[in-house]
């Protein structure tokens, strides 16, 4: 996999920060790849940019919603059908990136598009990511259409700074989906 040029010791990170930085990375790498390729029905990854952009798919799945101060209450999927997981982390240290808008599509090999739609940040017990549950027609291979807006969150350090300025389009094709409810 291409990777950006690794970070540079700077006056805001040092050899050993930077070094952390990428065995955070790494840990969030492995919980991924196992999300992605043991655990979801289909998974797959790409470098675009400054990013790694995954995807895990699984059945749909009920999930806890806050209903107020407190309130947690679990929600079970209706008429959703298909669980859509998207990863972004840096591509040169491998680490999630918190805070993007990020809209997906989902389109059968054969039929009308589902989407687009956003994919909010999810919190998950063993990777942090963003995620929904969705409607799709039904098994089949679908092509899946992910952007990511420039996040507007500050960046520190003149050195390696200057990063995730411009909206990124992803593109798997042929990914197999398998719809249900778990």
């Amino acid at each position: 996999m291409t990777r950006i040029p690794p970070e540079k010791p700077s006056d805001e990170a040092d050899r050993h920060q930077i070094a952390m930085a990428k065995k955070e990375g790494a840990a969030y790498r492995a919980s991924l790849e196992y999300m992605a390729y043991k655990v979801a029905d289909a998974g797959g990854e790409k470098h675009a940019g400054d990013y790694i952009v995954a995807f895990a798919q699984e059945r749909a799945e009920g999930m806890y919603m806050l209903h107020g101060e407190g309130e947690l209450e679990w929600t079970e999927p209706e008429e959703e059908n298909c669980h859509l997981e998207i990863s972004v982390s840096d591509a040169g240290d491998g680490r999630f990136i918190p805070y993007l808008e990020i809209t997906a599509t989902l389109t059968p090999k054969e039929g009308r598009a589902v989407g687009p739609f956003e994919v909010p940040f999810l919190w998950h017990p063993g990777l942090y990511h963003y995620g929904r549950n969705i409607k799709v027609p039904g098994d089949g291979e679908y092509r899946l259409q992910v952007t990511i807006k420039p996040p507007t969150f500050m960046r520190h350090d003149k050195v390696n700074g200057k990063r995730y300025a411009k909206t990124i389009d992803v593109t798997f094709d042929a990914v197999m989906i398998k719809t249900g409810k778990e």
